[in-house]
This record gives structure tokens, C-alpha cells and sequence, in this order.
């Protein structure tokens, strides 16, 4: 692994009337050491051509193709496979970061000598122009504590690989496969490191919000009882205060 050198992976699917503004958003970073490996999940729009395109104009980026569309779970675990930096990232194809996002994680992650970190971030409109709407994040989060909240974003991730294995970063092929996967390393005895900074927008469009919160409550159960085999009492438990503070953040 190359010290100090982060790997950033994003998977893409027909993600052209977003590629460039956040490909834009990683070559400003005031952080220069990164490669970013765009996983292409079999688009079929021009996504994979702009992808071409941007790595020719600069070397850092890498993309790469699917055969077959295969999810997002498997997109990202093509791309930390091909990772060679010390540090892992994740960025969704239509988010986009603020400028001095990875210098001022990798340094909150190296100052709490950390293996998984995560910063706040804003909602934004389908131009990715923030609303003002600012997802704050605790200090810590701990297995148990993490049941009750969603709060760690997949774009404000940083993970220290020489801490913590390729193997327990791999995300399963289920929906909701972020929270799972943050939720099994917790589980490992790992702690995520809060730095609470608004460093990402979230792209969120008012048309999908309604049918997005009733496919996350579906989501949020089917992990308490499926993936985490919760017992129906502790499942019901958790959901009660995870739904509150979904409620509270997205308001």
C-alpha cells in the first residue's frame, strides 16, 4: 500500500448529468495524493465515454468497467479489489465533496489514530446546490449506538486499510448494503470516528423523497431482523428511535 495515497471508489449507472461536476469536485481537492476508480455497473447511457474522457485528461482517475449490471455493492467491491492506497474512500457518482475534504479527514483520522472515520454533510437540490439542511454527526459511534441511527454517510467515509481488512469493508449484495457493511465492521470492535464538519452534499431530488422514505423503513427492518437477527422486541426498539431521528434530520 502507498502511504498517505487515498483510493477513491465510485460506482456509476447512467450517472452522465452528474459525472463531471463531481469528478470536478475530487480534482479540486487541496489533497493531491488519490486515484479515483470509477466502477461503471454496465450503464447504458454515456457514462462509461465521459469517464474515458476525464481519465485522459488527467491520470489519476481509473475507470473501469462491469460486465453485467451487478448493484452498487458489487461496483464498490470492484474497486477497493483494485485499490493501492493506504486509505479507502467512497463517493456516490451524484454527491460532491468541498474542497479540502480528504486533507481535513486524513488528518482527523490520523489525530484519533482511527481505522474508520466520517464527517456531516448537506442536503442538496438535483443541481447539488446545498439547502442549508446540515446533517450533524457524534463524536463516536459504537455498534450498539449506531442500531439507532443512520447517520454515517457512504461519501463521508474514510477508512485506514492497514487497520482494518479489504474482507470487512466488502459490502453484501442486500439493500441498505452501506449501513450493513458499517454495521458489521462496528460489530467487529471497531469505533467510527465523527468529524463533524460539513464536507459532502448529499444530491437529494423532492420528487423521490416520499417513496425513498417508505423503501428506507422497509430497508432499516430487514437489516435489524435479516442481516443483524435481531429479536423482534430489540428490532422494535431500535426502529423507534431510529425513525425519530430520521424525522428529525430530514425536516
Amino acid at each position: 500500500m502507498k502511504n498517505d495515497f487515498i483510493s477513491i471508489v465510485m460506482p456509476v449507472y447512467n450517472a452522465s448529468a452528474y459525472l463531471e461536476k463531481t469528478v470536478e469536485t475530487v480534482r479540486r481537492q487541496t489533497c493531491k495524493s488519490w486515484e479515483l476508480i470509477a466502477v461503471d455497473d454496465c450503464s447504458t447511457d454515456d457514462s462509461f465515454q465521459i469517464l474515458q474522457r476525464l481519465a485522459a485528461e488527467d491520470v489519476r482517475i481509473r475507470p473501469v468497467r462491469q460486465e453485467g449490471n451487478q448493484g452498487a455493492a458489487a461496483a464498490r467491491n470492484r474497486g477497493v479489489a483494485l485499490a493501492e492506497g493506504r486509505y479507502l474512500a467512497y463517493l456516490d457518482a451524484d454527491d460532491l465533496w468541498t474542497k479540502t475534504k480528504l486533507e481535513k479527514e486524513l488528518a482527523f483520522l490520523k489525530e484519533k489514530q482511527a481505522a474508520f472515520a466520517f464527517t456531516g454533510y448537506e442536503f442538496g437540490d438535483s443541481e447539488g446546490v446545498g439547502n442549508g439542511k446540515i446533517v450533524h454527526v457524534p463524536e463516536t459511534l459504537t455498534y450498539k449506538k449506531a442500531l439507532s441511527r443512520t447517520v454515517i454517510f457512504t461519501t463521508t467515509v474514510l477508512f485506514d486499510l492497514e487497520k482494518i481488512s479489504k474482507d470487512l469493508v466488502s459490502m453484501p449484495r442486500v439493500k441498505s448494503e452501506d449501513t450493513a457493511t458499517w454495521w458489521r465492521i462496528l460489530r467487529n470492535g471497531y469505533t467510527a470516528y465523527g468529524l463533524d464538519e460539513n464536507l459532502a452534499i448529499y444530491r437529494r431530488p423532492a420528487s423521490s423523497l416520499s417513496s425513498n422514505k417508505l423503501e428506507a423503513i422497509r430497508r432499516i427492518w430487514h437489516l435489524y431482523r435479516k442481516q443483524e437477527k435481531l429479536s423482534l422486541p430489540v428490532s422494535a426498539w431500535h426502529f423507534c428511535f431510529w425513525a425519530w431521528r430520521a424525522v428529525a434530520r430530514r425536516v
